[in-house]
């Protein structure tokens, strides 16, 4: 769509960054949104949130001097109106023109793209291990990562290839060497950062159980073991196998503090089974799940924190704005945790939504299989995760 031509504005039009659009979300600002993508693109994937009002009008409904009528009752008039698409151009044409006819608006500079690069680092407040655990939080798609660190070292685990620069500096602001980079799984959701970062001399740091998977890597790689421990500084990282959502799922233990559990647990749901084996397979691996979590997860004390590497809109945040809750809270507040298997099982393939964007192309990417570079890889990972077996929250249930 933003590859068009479109015609400039006779009035300037005013913009605004995407961090300066979630901090008004985040503040609780009310924010209405004029999305110009197309409708399948809309409902595939857009800006959400309690207090933001979301319309679709495409882009086109805007190319005519004469604009439909029922078109521009579509947007209100009576308050400021962020009109965005994907990479900002068509969201300025349709600013512009909707600025002539007196509405108050703006355009979201880059648009979804601009949205999509939005990477927050959060610290986790109700973490006691040795030194500091922060959470970084990828607000378009939901996509988590941990990064400890301890007496001049660091470790981050499942980071993102798109941000690994983004590592790199703030072991550099904070003074210290980033050690190790470690993925939990293949990510089918998004193009994982270890070889990038080990590319640059970090350590990186995959499950052993993954690499009969096909990856092509392997012997760059450390590869991790049920058991296995990393030190940075005086915190432990303890390998913990929890097979389920693939047959390499790997958490990691962090200081006997934070289980960071991949795609195995989230705060509000469970992982999704058939991303590796399909839909054949997926019962066989709903049965490995229960078991990880019922053998491996569930069994840890009450007050250890889970920390997945997804969070979706049906995610309350804990008191510290990480996407982190205690294992004793989850039991408590998640009937899927407490059932017997086979109810596990018929729940968690009942109510699957469609798989992430490009997972086709992603996990053979991850693999090592086939090749994207920086700009492909960005922009197949556009969109949601998917990764939660559930389409809603199973929390409460």
């Amino acid at each position: 769509m933003d590859d068009m031509d479109f015609p400039t504005p006779d009035e300037p039009v005013e913009s605004v960054t995407p961090d300066e659009l979630k901090a008004r979300i985040d503040a609780g600002d009310a924010v209405t949104i004029l999305d110009a993508r197309m409708e399948s693109d809309y409902d595939e994937w857009r800006i959400d949130g309690d207090n933001v009002e979301s319309i679709n009008v495409p882009y086109f409904e805007f190319l005519e001097d004469d604009i439909d009528a029922h078109v521009l009752q579509q947007i209100p008039d009576d308050r400021e109106v962020t009109v965005l698409c994907a990479k900002g151009g068509a969201s300025e044409f349709v600013a512009g023109a909707l600025a002539d006819r007196g509405y108050d608006v703006n355009h979201l500079e880059e648009g979804m793209n601009g949205w999509a690069r939005i990477y927050e680092a959060v610290e986790v407040d109700g973490y006691d291990g040795a030194g500091t655990l922060l959470q970084y939080q990828r607000p378009s798609s939901g996509c988590l990562g941990y990064f400890v660190y301890d007496d001049g070292e660091a470790a981050v685990i499942d980071p993102l290839r798109a941000f690994t620069d983004r590592y790199l500096n703030d072991a550099d602001e904070l003074g210290i060497d980033l050690k190790y980079a470690i993925d939990t799984h293949i990510h089918a959701d998004h193009i994982s950062g270890v070889r990038a970062l080990g590319a640059v001399g970090v350590e990186g740091v995959i499950p052993e159980a993954s690499v009969d998977r096909g990856v092509t890597y392997a012997d760059e790689m450390t590869l991790a073991a049920d058991g296995d421990e990393f030190e940075v500084g005086d915190v432990t990282i303890e390998t913990v196998s929890t097979p389920g959502h693939t047959s390499g799922m790997t958490s990691y233990l962090i200081d006997g503090e934070l289980l960071a559990t991949g795609d195995g647990l989230f705060i509000e749901s469970v992982a999704r089974p058939d991303l590796e084996e399909g839909d054949d397979g997926a019962p066989e691996a709903a049965s490995m799940l229960y078991k990880s979590l019922q053998e491996r997860v569930l069994t840890l004390p009450d007050d250890t924190l889970i920390g997945g590497a997804h969070f979706s809109d049906a995610a309350v945040p804990a008191e510290d704005g990480t996407y982190t809750a205690p294992v004793g809270q989850l039991k408590a507040e998640m009937a899927a945790l407490t059932m017997e298997e086979d109810d596990f099982v018929e729940l968690i393939l009942s109510d699957m939504p469609p798989r992430p964007a490009n997972y086709e192309d992603i996990i053979p990417t991850n693999l090592g299989q086939q090749e994207a570079d920086d700009d492909e890889a960005f922009e197949l990972e556009l969109g949601p995760n998917n990764c939660a077996a559930s389409q809603g929250s199973l929390a409460d249930d």
